[in-house]
């Protein structure tokens, strides 16, 4: 198993792999004049090349999670057989873009082979928390999110542990902009469930999504932070990543040295990440 945390700038795409299974989360691709986004094709194509794209998941539909191009390459080029997001209303252009195109691809798909399927999720309108029939590979634990603690669209953020299943899996927690009111909740309701080996760190590294109590319970072996360099919001905040650097062995971000993606997997006795540029 290993995670691509792709060099977005300022938005979150990453590409998990195992046993030629794969699954998207997030869908940003930089704006057309950006010199990354000929990056991010690459890494897409190469990253995917040999694996079967099982699911893309939007963790909200803030446009630098929800991007309306991404989100085409991905349902359009490696026809994805779900596509799951959280339920609840935004209303902007850009998810009401992005809900036309899965829409539009369902019915294109509708009488194929390869069908496109929706997974609308809310823990509170769940039976479990743990979704089946996703995946031959993956296992999947879902956090968030939930009717009480909706209160705006960075909380209403999908927080999902993903686990590769059989040697060299490892669990890696997705947390889109998921920030500390819903941490509060999520530490209270779930604890020891959380520990997972890899954090992606939510809301892009901010102060206001860096919750302690929660990090010492996911007690991570490597953060993975999504940021732009020079990012207009001060993404990653110095105060999260000392924050992170006293629970994790290791801490990285795509904006180091210049603006990196992230290869993360096991080593030869640990998980290793490595830049890529």
């Amino acid at each position: 198993m290993n995670i691509v945390t792709v060099n977005v700038g300022q938005g979150a795409l990453a590409i998990v792999r195992h046993q030629g299974e794969a699954i998207i989360v997030d869908s940003r691709i930089p704006p057309s004049g950006d010199k990354t986004v000929v990056h991010v094709r690459e890494i897409l194509a190469k990253a995917l090349k040999g694996h079967f794209v099982k699911g893309l998941i939007l963790t909200g539909f803030d446009d630098d999670h929800s991007d309306l191009d991404g989100a085409s390459i991905v349902l359009r080029k490696y026809r994805p057989d779900w596509v799951m997001y959280p339920r609840y209303f935004k209303d902007s252009t850009e998810a009401k873009n992005v809900f036309a195109l899965i829409d539009s691809e369902i019915e294109v798909r509708s009488k194929t082979s390869n069908p496109l399927r929706k997974v609308s999720v809310r823990l509170d309108e769940l039976a479990s928390r743990h979704l089946d029939g996703l995946s031959d590979n993956f296992d999947f634990e879902l956090f968030s999110p939930h009717i009480e603690d909706m209160d705006c669209s960075n909380n209403c953020s999908i927080v999902l542990k993903l686990t590769g299943r059989g040697p060299r899996g490892f669990s890696y927690l997705i947390t889109g902009d998921a920030e500390i009111a819903r941490w509060e909740t999520i530490h209270e309701l779930f604890g020891d469930a959380l520990k997972s080996h890899v954090l992606a760190a939510p809301h892009h590294g901010s102060k206001n999504a860096a919750h302690p109590a929660s990090l010492l319970k996911i007690a991570p072996h490597t953060i993975l932070i999504s940021a732009g360099v020079g990012s207009q919001f001060g993404h990653p905040s110095p105060q999260a990543v000392k924050v992170y650097k006293e629970v994790a062995k290791y801490v990285f971000s795509t904006n180091m040295e210049g603006g990196v993606s992230l290869l993360t997997g096991p080593g030869a006795t640990e998980l290793t990440t490595t830049l890529l540029r």
